[in-house]
């Protein structure tokens, strides 16, 4: 059955490799990038029956408004994929006062996925990318009022996505299906080739698995859980402020 997957952050790395083994496979996929000309480029690449939309998910307004206009052209969103991520960036305070980490890793996610529930069917999948580098989160970070290291603030927004995603299924018990994942460490990204300075492995171990979560039949019981793809398997995660955290994300998010 042929399905219809958002994928954010797709004009490069991990998000366009799986957006082209995806439209292989004969799926439809939503393309999104912060750049006309690389949407552009990205769509020619993958091929297929693509769709491509514009947005700056460090704004939650360009973030509503593209949920708002994916809503508008499609009636069905099998899978969502909240990929878009940032770790090192030159200005990492939004004039919010915010750090771009957590509105992108963590809020911009919620905003979009709340918008698009209405488009899951109870099948439907939201995969959401995590990392093995996790921390407690700091409630005062995500909400701009500490500032934190890059690695902190990385780690911090990533544990806050896991977090999320498990209240997310909790809340929804009867679909669709959340689950986040560890692509792998040190893949072959632009954000590791910058973040960390290492030609990284190869991406296409991250697009299998985004793949497999979105499409899988064996994984259509895992929701609220979270995949490691650096031991293949689902891994634990403490839940112990996933509440909290929750809390903080929809007030900052209203």
């Amino acid at each position: 059955m042929t399905k219809t997957i958002l994928i954010t952050g797709s004009t490069d790395g991990i998000g366009l490799l799986t957006a082209k083994t995806l439209v292989g496979k004969g799926h439809k996929v939503i393309l999104h990038g912060r750049s006309a000309g690389k949407l552009e480029a990205a769509a020619k690449g993958v091929g297929g029956d693509v769709a491509t939309y514009e947005a700056d998910l460090s704004s939650l307004h360009e973030t509503t408004e593209l949920a708002k206009a994916v809503a508008a052209n499609h009636d069905r969103i099998d899978v969502l994929i909240n990929n878009a991520g940032v770790y090192k960036t030159p200005q990492p305070i939004l004039p919010n006062g915010q750090d771009v980490r957590f509105v992108v890793n963590t809020l911009a996610p919620h905003v979009l996925t709340t918008v698009l529930l209405p488009l899951l069917p109870q099948d439907g999948r939201v995969i959401s990318l995590s990392s093995a580098a996790q921390a407690p989160v700091d409630l005062t970070a995500l909400s701009g009022e500490t500032r934190l290291n890059d690695m902190g603030a990385y780690a911090q927004s990533k544990r806050a996505i896991t977090l999320w995603s498990a209240e997310m299924a909790a809340k929804h018990p009867d679909g669709p299906i959340f689950i986040s994942v560890n692509p792998g460490s040190l893949l072959a990204s632009k954000m590791v080739k910058e973040g960390f300075g290492v030609a990284g492995n190869d991406l296409q171990i991250g697009a299998d698995i985004l793949c497999r979560l979105s499409l899988d039949a064996g994984h259509a019981d895992a929701s609220g859980q979270y995949w490691d793809n650096d031991s293949g398997a689902f891994g634990h995660v403490d839940q112990g402020q996933a509440k909290d955290v929750m809390k903080a994300v929809e007030a900052l998010t209203a």
